[in-house]
C-alpha cells in the first residue's frame, strides 16, 4: 500500500479544487438541482432561527449555505467558505447574482478553521470532510468553533454500491487500465461511508446526540452523452484521466459506461441514476 504524504496530499487537493472551480461554476445550477434533497435535509436539521450565525465549510458553488442564509435573515449571517480561493469566488459571484446580502465569503480550511472558539451557532459541510487528510481534526475544529448547544450538519457519500452514478465511470477507467483502483486509506468520496464511521468520528470529537441517516437523490440526464459530458467536466479524478485519452479510448470508455448505466436507461435514452448521501447531525 502506497504511503500518503499528508502535505503532498493537501497540496494536491488544493490544486485539484482550484482547477475544478471553473467547471463547477459552469455546472452550478445542475449541481444545485441534484443536490437539493441533501441540502434541504441538512438545513432543516439545524432548525435555524433569524439572527443566528452559520458557517459553511467546503461550500463549493455555495447553494447549501445560501439556503441557510435565507433562514437566518433578518439579522443573521452566513460565513460561506472553501479551501480553494477560486471556489470562494464562484460562491461570491452566485450569492451576488441571487441578491443575498447577509453573507461573508472566506477562504478557510477544515482542519484548522481560522475563527475564534464558540463563534457560530451552526455549521454545514456538504461532501467535504471525507476528502481531507485528517477528518478527525476537522471534526474537532467544527466543535471548537460552535457555541455550546450549537448544531452541526455534515454530509458524506454513502457506500459505493448505493452511488452507481459515481462508480460506473470510475470503474470503466479502472477496467481499461487508465486509472488505478482507489487507495482505501486515502481521502476520497467514500472514505467515511462505512457504517458507523461518521458517527464515531463525531462522537470522538466530543459531539453529543449524533444521528446519521441516508438521504436518497437522483441524477437525471437526457442522454448517455450528457451523463458522460457532465462527468468529464465536474469529476476531478475522471476529468484528469479523460483529458489524457484519444478519441478511440474515449469511445471505449463511453461504451463501458453505457453498459454499466443500462439498468438505469429508459427506452427514450434518458438516464436516471440513483445516489445516496449520509447526513450526520450533532450537538456541541
Amino acid at each position: 500500500m502506497t504511503t500518503i504524504d499528508p502535505n503532498e496530499e493537501r497540496a494536491r487537493q488544493r490544486d485539484t479544487w482550484e482547477h475544478a472551480a471553473g467547471p463547477w461554476g459552469r455546472r452550478a445550477d445542475r449541481i444545485r438541482e441534484w443536490g437539493m434533497p441533501v441540502t434541504d435535509a441538512m438545513v432543516r436539521s439545524l432548525d435555524l432561527k433569524p439572527g443566528q450565525r452559520v458557517l459553511e465549510l467546503a461550500c463549493g458553488p455555495g447553494d447549501t449555505g445560501f439556503v441557510a442564509a435565507t433562514e437566518v435573515a433578518p439579522g443573521g449571517m452566513l460565513i460561506s467558505s472553501d479551501g480553494a480561493e477560486a471556489m470562494v469566488e464562484v460562491a461570491r459571484s452566485r450569492a451576488a447574482a441571487a441578491g443575498l446580502a447577509n453573507i461573508e465569503h472566506r477562504q478557510l480550511e477544515l482542519e484548522w478553521i481560522d475563527l475564534p472558539a464558540a463563534d457560530v451557532d451552526a455549521v454545514l459541510c456538504r461532501w467535504g470532510i471525507m476528502l481531507i487528510v485528517d477528518p478527525a481534526a476537522a471534526a474537532r475544529e467544527i466543535r471548537r468553533v460552535l457555541r455550546p448547544g450549537g448544531r452541526a450538519a455534515l454530509a458524506v457519500w454513502d457506500l459505493p454500491d448505493r452511488n452507481p452514478w459515481a462508480t460506473i465511470p470510475s470503474s470503466a477507467m479502472v477496467q481499461l487500465g487508465h486509472a488505478e483502483r482507489p487507495n482505501p486509506e486515502a481521502p476520497g468520496m467514500f472514505a467515511l461511508a462505512a457504517p458507523g464511521r461518521l458517527a464515531t468520528l463525531l462522537a470522538d470529537a466530543g459531539f453529543a446526540d449524533v444521528e446519521v441517516r441516508p438521504v436518497e437523490l437522483s441524477r437525471r440526464y437526457r442522454s448517455l452523452e450528457e451523463y458522460v459530458e457532465e462527468t468529464a467536466e465536474v469529476s476531478p479524478l475522471f476529468s484528469a484521466k479523460w483529458e489524457e485519452l484519444d478519441a478511440a479510448q474515449r469511445a471505449e470508455i463511453a461504451r463501458l459506461i453505457a453498459a454499466g448505466a443500462e439498468p438505469y436507461t429508459a427506452p427514450d435514452g434518458s438516464v436516471a441514476l440513483p445516489g445516496s448521501s449520509l447526513i450526520a447531525t450533532a450537538l456541541a
